[in-house]
């Protein structure tokens, strides 16, 4: 009977919830809601507290007692990042629930060391979410590497810009606050860039930071040009500004070919060795051809970074050491940079 239909659906929906692991968040606006959003679609998790040191969340599971977030399964730190490293001691100390923070890890050499002190049981623990590691890009890298069909990569160039300098709610925002946040393009789209040279290529051992404004709106830095080159002697080249046109561009150079990716299109090109009636060195033939869209490289890697998290809930797993590693040695570029 359609009573009974509807018993049965309730009482899977009461078993779903009573299953369902148990996630804390600490934030409520903003980039927290996305990251809520992504993990509701999920119904083998529940977000059952949202955490705010003061203000009354105007949600049934908010609260202003961290206590309550130390049995749940996992939590989720997205506050702002000063608050990051207090955040992960609390929860090192008094639970064991896995952890989810957002990069960067620390805003000190100082807070690096202590959390590099850390046993690796409890940094095998956190996951920092550097959520380019999950995107297209990243994967075009990593088959890059393997395939050696454009050889032995030699130089990377990544170009990211759009105008929001020149948009009205610019100028009073945070990050136009040169004053608190004089470096914030480097630290909100510059160290996704960085962060995928230190996972994919190693260490960093020379870097040149080029900081700049040119749209005259607000104080801080709005345009960035990060030259590196790695311990391996590949280099890279990083564009980013809120002052230009939308560009969304890469380019991967190898030893026999290159990769282009823009304008949505992926084109990959090799061999080497082509040339003209004369002999000359000419631009080798397209190999292959694919629609590529950069612009939704974020929203996709985002949750592609969530679901991972998620997952070593799921399974009672816990991350690599060789990630978290990975995590501070992005983190410390950036310190160093600042410098």
């Amino acid at each position: 009977t359609c009573t009974q239909v509807v018993k049965e659906i309730w009482y899977t929906r009461v078993i779903d919830v009573q299953l369902a692991h148990k996630l804390g968040l600490i934030g409520y606006r903003n980039h927290a809601k996305r990251l809520l959003d992504i993990v509701e679609k999920n119904h083998n998790f529940e977000i059952t507290n949202i955490y705010h040191p003061i203000k009354k969340i105007d949600d049934s599971r908010g609260t202003n007692n961290l206590e309550e977030l130390y049995d749940c399964d996992g939590v989720i730190i997205a506050s702002p990042n000063a608050s990051h490293f207090d955040y992960i001691i609390k929860f090192i100390k008094n639970s064991n629930c896995l952890i989810f923070c957002e990069k960067p890890p620390c805003v000190s050499i100082d807070e690096i060391k202590k959390l590099n002190k850390l046993e690796n049981q409890d940094k095998c623990r956190i996951f920092f979410n550097f959520n380019f590691r999950f995107s297209e890009t990243s994967k075009i890298i990593k088959e890059t590497i393997e395939s050696d069909t454009i050889g032995k990569i030699i130089h990377i160039n990544f170009v990211s810009t759009h105008g929001l300098a020149f948009k009205n709610e610019y100028i009073d925002s945070w990050r136009a606050n040169g004053d608190k946040n004089p470096h914030n393009i480097l630290e909100t789209l510059t160290i996704h860039f960085l962060d995928l040279m230190n996972f994919h290529f190693g260490k960093i051992n020379n870097s040149l930071y080029s900081p700049s404004q040119f749209s005259d709106n607000g104080s801080s830095f709005d345009t960035c040009h990060l030259l590196l080159e790695c311990e391996n002697g590949l280099t890279g080249s990083i564009l980013n500004s809120y002052a230009t046109s939308y560009i969304e561009e890469t380019l991967l150079i190898g030893t026999n070919g290159y990769i282009s990716i823009r304008n949505d299109q992926l084109s990959e090109f090799y061999p080497r060795d082509t040339f003209n009636s004369k002999g000359f060195f000419i631009t080798p033939p397209i190999k292959r051809k694919i629609n590529f869209n950069l612009k939704s490289n974020y929203e996709n890697s985002l949750k592609n970074s969530v679901d991972y998290f998620l997952t070593h809930i799921k399974n009672n797993k816990s991350f690599e050491l060789s990630e978290f590693n990975s995590s501070l040695s992005t983190n410390m570029d950036i310190l160093n940079l600042k410098k």
